[in-house]
């Protein structure tokens, strides 16, 4: 009795798009880890505006159009600072503080936590100033109003996530790991800047 062959199924599109990325992110590393970083730093902030619009919803309040003025300028944010910065850093970090180093796990979670996020944060702070076209009152305006509340709730929400990111996940894919964090970051970010 003959055996009869069964086709072989397509490869699923997830792979394929993981497969493409993978490739990508081999031959062009800055470029594919900004892009990705601007897509999902301005659907973060579509999804605070989308949380926002329900919860006024909610209240009884009419809700905003969707600023895509707003998501816009999320994406050239991780497109030119969040995709080149975050690569650098995690490459840098690579150097600095050494897996052979017996207290890497601790040197550089307190690196990433007291040095990269407070600058980071306040490098957000300012471009998203200039990005917005308001003045340097504006900017020690929301410094004061927001920006340690802000590296508080960083401190508290990124720490476990960095600990994780930085000590276990392979270098390449520390900048993906943190944009997939910081989609819900960015969302809470848009909406404690306004």
């Amino acid at each position: 009795m003959p055996v009869q062959s069964v086709p072989v199924r397509d490869v699923s599109v997830h792979y394929r798009l993981l497969q493409q990325y993978l490739f990508l992110l081999k031959k062009y590393p800055i470029l594919t880890k900004s892009i990705t970083s601007g897509i999902l730093s301005a659907l973060g902030n579509l999804l605070s505006q989308v949380l926002e619009a329900r919860k006024r919803a909610k209240n009884g309040v009419p809700a905003n159009e969707i600023d895509k003025v707003g998501a816009t300028r999320y994406a050239i944010y991780g497109l030119f600072i969040t995709g080149p910065v975050s690569h650098y850093f995690y490459q840098l970090m690579e150097l600095w503080i050494p897996t052979t180093d017996p207290l890497c796990i601790v040197k550089r979670l307190l690196l990433d936590r007291l040095i990269f996020a407070p600058g980071f944060l306040l490098l957000f702070y300012f471009v998203m100033n200039i990005l917005e076209a308001k003045g340097w009152e504006d900017f020690e305006k929301k410094m004061r109003a927001s920006y340690w509340s802000a590296l508080k709730m960083n401190w508290k929400v990124w720490t476990p996530f960095q600990f994780i990111n930085i000590n276990f996940v392979p270098v390449q894919f520390r900048v993906l790991f943190a944009n997939m964090v910081a989609l819900f970051w960015y969302a809470y970010l848009a909406s404690v800047r306004k």
